[in-house]
This record gives structure tokens, sequence and C-alpha cells, in this order.
């Protein structure tokens, strides 16, 4: 551990003297910025009413951004995270839900099962450890639940659904790591840990803060497919990087401005807006087609791995100087026992043995999104 903490010592002070920006990315992305008075224009200061979670996927905010896992420049313009999908589910899982004020028995709450569990103060590595459920996340029925309770009574939250009870669940673990200032990983691993096969879809996510339409004359950043797996950034003031993913299905562009249409009724509007559906976005192989000019501002690298089944998989690529280091770090953390994932199963906290199931097995398969800015 000694050599590891060195590492760190100096690019902290390589940062703190100023000869390398070390603290320029990190998890700065916020957790949740719907329902904050950061994103309120409500005529009666009714920040919770007036951007629900419900709207979050459809609204461009203008102080910040959400997402799960996120990671971005300190200026937040060029944001990273990860999107998730069950098959059950309405929407993608790509920010943390909650209750507002008036939802809550006891005010505003997170309905989420999540972890913080690993950075260096540098975020040269950080770690965060999200848990999602398999059958379809109970949206309504959280909401409908902790509105009924009153204030003597104790939360309802999603471990008291059930859903979690036969651990048909997925970890995924979402890593970060710098190899240098602008070279950075982002490595998602999806663990099932129910006793059956399960699909889950992974969709890494780029994108870039809506910063123009709030000025006149503005310029627009562009994201553009550079290949079948990578993406071109150009901003103004961040300069330019290409987003590397490992081998995706496909790249899908959207719009990062507010669906009019769907939020106001607005008949007028019309684009290639931020929505869930796969009809209104852009696909990455008609970045040359009629959606030019700059405008595609959020990206989608499809199912870095669409995996269904218990094995465990992973799949190699070119590694980079990031992916390297990464995987000569993450080999360490193997060989100290130091690797929650691959733990044996009755070793997990608060995790039970799904029934049937061998002691010591390890049901998790890795998903590559080679993010390297």
């Amino acid at each position: 551990m000694g050599p590891a903490r060195d590492t760190e010592k100096q690019r902290l002070e390589e940062a703190n003297t100023g000869e390398k920006a070390w603290r320029r990315w990190g998890p700065y992305v916020s957790e949740r910025q719907w329902g904050t008075v950061r994103e309120d224009y409500s005529a009666k200061g009714d920040a919770w009413a007036y951007l629900p979670h419900e709207a979050a996927r459809s609204h461009a905010y203008r102080w910040g951004e959400d997402g799960l896992g996120g990671f971005c420049d300190d200026q937040q313009n060029l944001c990273l995270c990860v999107a998730l999908w069950n098959g059950k589910d309405p929407i993608l899982k790509e920010r943390l839900f909650g209750l507002t004020n008036a939802e809550g028995n006891h005010g505003e709450d997170v309905k989420e099962i999540y972890y913080y569990l690993d950075a260096t103060p540098t975020y040269s590595y950080a770690r965060m450890l999200y848990k999602y459920p398999q059958a379809a996340y109970p949206y309504a029925w959280l909401v409908a639940e902790n509105r009924r309770r009153g204030k003597q009574q104790p939360e309802f939250e999603l471990i008291d659904t059930g859903l979690f009870d036969d651990d048909e669940y997925f970890d995924v673990d979402i890593e970060y790591a710098k190899a240098d200032v602008n070279d950075i990983l982002l490595r998602i691993t999806a663990a099932n840990r129910g006793p059956q096969a399960a699909r889950l879809h992974v969709l890494p996510q780029v994108w870039l803060r809506n910063t123009w339409n709030w000025f006149e004359g503005a310029n627009k950043p562009s994201l553009k497919a550079a290949n079948p797996s990578a993406i071109s950034v150009e901003h103004e003031t961040l300069g330019s990087f290409t987003v590397h993913f490992d081998q995706p299905r496909d790249l899908l562009f959207c719009d990062n401005e507010t669906n009019a249409p769907k939020l106001f009724g607005a008949t007028d509007v019309h684009g290639y807006f931020r929505v869930p559906g796969a009809r209104q976005h852009k696909r990455g192989e008609s970045s040359e087609g009629g959606h030019q000019g700059g405008r595609r501002l959020r990206a989608y690298g499809t199912g870095g791995r669409e995996r269904s089944g218990t094995g465990a998989a992973q799949r190699r690529s070119a590694e980079p100087e990031a992916l390297r280091r990464f995987r000569q770090d993450l080999s360490t953390a193997h060989r100290r026992g130091g690797c929650l994932l691959c733990r044996p199963a009755e070793q997990h906290p608060r995790r039970r043995r799904p029934p049937g199931a061998a002691a010591g097995v390890r049901r998790h398969a890795v998903v590559e999104a080679v993010l390297l800015l």
C-alpha cells in the first residue's frame, strides 16, 4: 500500500502547486437536480412541484446536472454517467428516484439503495455500488404508501417492498480511474445476485450541459460519431476530446433540450428530445446526415454489454494506458482479497446465498465502457 499512497501524494502535490490539474475531473455531478431551488422558475417558489422526478428526463437543466454514478469536469460542461434498464421499467434508470417534500411522510427523501465505496482525494480512483431490482421499479407504490403514512409512522423504503427478498437484483459497480489528468476510464461491472438468469441493458452516457439557450449568440458545442465506437467532443472552453466505448452495440444521440411538446404541449417545437424511447434518438452512423450543426448533445453507448444469465463474462479490447493501469490495480485487489464482487457469496455483506447455489459461486459479468478523454 505504500507505493500507492506515495503516488497519490505526488498527485496532490502536483494539484496543489498547479503543475497538473488532477482535480479537474471528479464525481461532481449531483445525485438530484430535479425538485431543487436551483432549477425553480415557478411563480410561487414551489421548487418541488415545478420540476418533479417525472419531468426530469424531459427537461434540460440550467444550473447543473444529475446522474447515476456521474463524473464531470469542474465546470460541469461535459458529464458522464450510467443508465440502466431491466426491460421492465417504463423509463431508464439514469438518476436517483425520491419523494418531494409533500410526498414523504417525513419530507423529501431518496428511495434507492446505493453506496459510495472508495475514492482518492484527487479522484484518480472512485467507486460506487448501485443495487438495481430485476422487477419493475415501484415508483408509484413508493409515492402512494409514503403519502398515506402519518408523521408518527416509519418511512416506507425500497427495501420494504420485498423486491430484494429473493436476491433478485443486480449489483452495478461503477468505477473511475485516471491514467492522467484527461485520461479517464469508466468501468461498469454488473452482477446478477438472483438465482435465475436476468437481462440488464447498460448504457454509458456522455453529454454536454445546456449552456447555450440562456444567452443570445452563445456558441453551441457538439458531440459527433467519430467512428462506430467513438464520439468526438468539441466545446468552446473545454476543448476537444474523444470518448471511446468498448465495442458498443450502437451509438445513439439526442438533443439536451427541454421536450416542450411533452411537458407544455407545444406544437411548433421539433427535435430529438431527451426521452427513453429510441424513436427520438439519432443513431451514430447518421452523424453526417440531416441532424448536424452541433445539435447532438447527449450520447448513449448502448449495451457495452447486454447480459442475460449468471455466468461470468468479460470482453477485451485494445488496452489504452488508463485501462492497462486499471487492470493492474484491480488484479492487485483480487490478490489481496479486496474485491467485493469476487468474494464468495456468503461473504457479501447483507446478502444471502440464493437457494440451491453452491458456496463460493461467483456471478458477475463485466461491462467495459472505456471512456478516454
